[in-house]
């Protein structure tokens, strides 16, 4: 046995191999939120990478978890380039500026989330909290996409009106909305999701909130496994 010991001490201990942090690009981000996004970023292990040039080209060729982008005429080019990237397409973005209702020029290309300017870094914080789970990858403890879309509401009354995504999976999802719509109401959505075709699918309101409510899918109702399919595909990509 002292042979063993002293066979294994001369081996050279091999250092664990250490998980490369996940990747957040700035894209025409100004210095004063850039300086609060990448500290929030930072305490959930997520390094900021600031891009003063060819946005759409590194995009295109370079992999990033996720993007934060000003919204902007220029940040057309930037999410296309990142959508048609096989490395990208699947990037969480981040929209930094404007409403949902300026992020909805953008909705084909599947803005996740929104940074409201001027930035505060407690709501920022918030946001990151709340996403940081898509970023890095562990998918197990988040089974919500975030995802800024446009939806066609019709109610069993037959009144119709447009809301806007905020969370979804395959058992249901969450939008905004100024009309008032009670726990109970039976209504059928429709929307469209980058790769996804527009699906209807039936639902109930599960709960509501200011100007916010949340419906769960019919379970009997079997279109919507066309959106399961794209959820998993979503997560494990």
């Amino acid at each position: 046995m002292p042979f063993m010991d002293k066979a294994f001490g001369s081996l050279t201990a091999i250092p664990p191999t250490r998980k490369a942090a996940a990747r957040a690009a700035f894209v025409d981000v100004k210095e004063s939120a850039r300086a609060v996004l990448a500290e929030c970023f930072k305490q959930f292990g997520i390094d900021s990478v600031v891009i003063s040039g060819h946005a759409a080209d590194r995009l295109a060729k370079e992999k990033f978890e996720a993007c934060v982008v000003k919204l902007s005429p220029a940040a057309e080019k930037v999410m296309e380039a990142a959508r048609s990237s096989p490395s990208n397409s699947r990037m969480i973005i981040y929209g930094l500026g404007g409403s949902a209702q300026d992020a909805m020029r953008y909705s084909r290309f599947g803005i996740n989330a929104i940074f409201h300017e001027p930035v505060e870094r407690t709501t920022a914080l918030k946001l990151v909290r709340a996403t940081q789970m898509l970023v890095v990858h562990e998918f197990r403890r988040y089974v919500r996409v975030p995802v800024i879309t446009e939806v066609s509401v019709t109610a069993a009354n037959s009144r119709r009106f447009t809301a806007t995504s905020k969370e979804l999976s395959s058992g249901g999802m969450s939008m905004k909305s100024a009309e008032e719509m009670g726990v109970g109401t039976l209504l059928e959505v429709s929307f469209a999701l980058l790769t996804l075709p527009r699906i209807w699918v039936k639902g109930v309101v599960c709960w509501k909130s200011k100007n916010t409510f949340g419906v769960r899918f019919d379970p009997n109702d079997d279109r919507r496994l066309r959106l399961k399919e794209w959820v998993d595909a979503y997560l494990e990509s």
